[in-house]
């Protein structure tokens, strides 16, 4: 039973879905399922499962109804849920987009006493519901609650390889770190490009490549915010300057705000790099380990340590510092404020130069 306090993380939505998904398939429904949150993906993993597993396809007809918010009212939903099943044990009641109930609350004249015959499924997407409001106090009492949190930056990639491992493909770390370059954080998003990936692979294929994102996917595995921050940590400015004339012609795929933050989080770990060095000497304490440092950095792969240890050796704290001042400044100015009109390419390339001039 989910529990009704404290707030919630990526790492406890993902053992909440998968302890949910193990029980409904060994046969272990609960009354009610509030499924919210703003990442859509678990919330339509786990509804599908119990629409596709409770029944079978032929009492489907009979006991499974799916209604969604905006086109129904609570009175339906809980006439539905009151039924008894016709030829078969449970009835099934889905609600998808039930945040656009008007009155989601009055579900809680029927999760007050829930009928063991009726399975109710709640799918809240976009944001959670109240937990003052005794609808969410009955489903925890009575029910399963999963709240469902988007990752972080650093959370995605470690999903994302189990995730691929799970469907018998490893993935390697430059081609994770394009995906969520690219992708962001859209778990939805970027499960779907990677079910069809794996379906235009080669037969026989276990190692997902850099090259097979790139021809596949369409993300260039050359230009790209990975391949940026990497020609910036090696002083690359030739390198630096292509990818960013490549972004220029290409500001739909590559927007500077997401480049920005690429290069905010890159000098923080920079910086954080040169502290834990520096703190050596004067504090007399032990030099991290590698994997110390790695979760320090919150790095989505400890491959990539290497990289901001040889950064920190050309980037001192005192440029580093000037750096993020001039993040912050470029920031402000992509967003109009600040300076005079110059498009997104314009910008970064003006701004590269200062990063190694500095």
């Amino acid at each position: 039973m989910a529990k009704g306090s404290g707030k919630t993380t990526f790492k406890d939505t993902v053992t909440a879905y998968e302890r949910l998904r193990r029980e409904i398939a060994a046969g272990r429904y609960a009354p009610v399922y509030l499924l919210m949150g703003e990442e859509g993906y678990f919330i339509d993993r786990i509804a599908d499962q119990l629409a596709g597993t409770v029944l079978t396809e032929a009492e489907r007809d009979f006991n499974q109804i799916v209604v969604y918010g905006k086109d129904t009212d609570e009175g339906t939903i809980i006439n539905y849920a009151r039924q008894m099943p016709m030829m078969g044990r449970y009835e099934v009641v889905i609600v998808k987009e039930a945040q656009s109930l008007r009155k989601p609350e009055q579900l809680s004249l029927y999760t007050a006493a829930p009928s063991p015959s009726t399975i109710l499924v709640v799918c809240y997407k976009g944001k959670s519901l109240d937990k003052r409001t005794q609808l969410y106090k009955h489903i925890v009492q009575k029910g399963e609650v999963l709240e469902s949190v988007r990752p972080r930056d650093y959370e995605i990639t470690a999903w994302l390889g189990d995730f691929v491992q799970s469907k018998g493909c490893t993935i390697e770390p430059k081609a994770l770190g394009m995906l969520t370059d690219h992708l962001g954080t859209d778990i939805s998003r970027i499960s779907n490009e990677l079910a069809k990936l794996l379906t235009f692979l080669p037969e026989g294929t276990k190692r997902i490549t850099a090259q097979h994102i790139e021809d596949n996917i369409g993300i260039s595995k050359d230009f790209n915010n990975f391949e940026l921050t990497k020609a910036i940590s090696e002083k690359n400015m030739a390198r630096a300057m292509l990818i960013a004339d490549h972004f220029r012609r290409n500001p739909k795929d590559n927007p500077l705000t997401v480049t920005l933050s690429a290069l905010f989080t890159h000098f923080q770990r920079i910086f954080i790099v040169n502290y834990k060095r520096w703190e050596i000497r004067p504090k007399n304490v032990p030099a991290p380990s590698d994997a110390e440092l790695s979760a320090l950095l919150k790095l989505p792969n400890p491959f990539f340590l290497n990289e901001y240890k040889q950064a920190a050796n050309l980037y001192p704290n005192r440029k580093v510092f000037n750096i993020l001042g001039l993040l912050r400044e470029y920031d402000m100015r992509s967003k109009g404020i600040g300076g005079g009109p110059q498009d997104d390419g314009e910008l970064l390339r003006e701004l590269l130069l200062k990063i190694f001039i500095t």
